[in-house]
């Protein structure tokens, strides 16, 4: 089905500080964007606004799938996020985690997805061990599997790369560009040149100031 999101002079500032102003873009199916910045100049911010997870001070985002716009309020719901802030339950094993929120999501028959993710995150022999003995890394790949579980259209990730060794960033670029060729739209906030180059199109936040 297809996708579109259309960011409309976007504005967000806390108290005095104006992170960033102006930003207007819009993005199609199979589309990819990399939002670059200096460490706090508003990367993570504006990724969460273009998820519906904030609000922006000023401006407007539309997500439209199909011929249906997503309301504000039910955007996250067909966003895919994930971010290094983003925690997973120690106390359950993987596969417990990823139950745990198809069912908060409300969806059904979510067992053969859940294996069908493990796999491809290359957790399967891991699924059933408690995410307090996972690595750094495993859990990054079990918080990826999150952000796909309910087959989003939109997929936001926030320094995808973080705690990832080289064949775990190679996972995490065959993911994104899996989603691309199914008509998904990918957006990344990151400092890595090489993720930001695997995008076709580049937003520095800094230019919107």
């Amino acid at each position: 089905m297809p996708c579109r999101l259309v960011v409309e002079d976007v504005s967000k500032r806390f108290g005095r500080k104006v992170l960033f102003r102006g930003v207007s873009i819009q993005l199609d199916a199979g589309a990819s964007l990399a939002i670059t910045g200096a460490n706090g100049s508003g990367k993570s911010t504006l990724l969460q606004i273009l998820a519906g997870l904030l609000s922006p001070t000023k401006g407007r985002v539309h997500l439209t799938i199909g011929e249906a716009q997503i309301p504000l309020d039910a955007q996250p719901h067909h966003c895919g996020f994930l971010g290094p802030y983003l925690q997973v339950y120690d106390g359950l094993t993987a596969r417990e985690n990823l139950r745990f929120l198809a069912h908060a999501r409300a969806l059904s028959a979510p067992d053969a997805r859940i294996d069908a993710l493990l796999s491809q995150v290359q957790l399967a022999g891991a699924a059933d061990r408690p995410v307090r003995y996972f690595s750094s890394g495993m859990k990054q790949r079990l918080r990826l599997a999150t952000a796909l579980l309910a087959r989003p259209r939109l997929l936001l990730l926030d320094e995808p790369g973080t705690t990832l060794d080289e064949a775990g960033k190679a996972l995490m670029a065959a993911v994104q560009q899996g989603h691309l060729e199914h008509g998904g739209i990918v957006i990344v906030a990151t400092n890595d040149p090489t993720e930001a180059a695997r995008c076709a199109r580049t937003l520095c936040v800094e230019d919107y100031l």
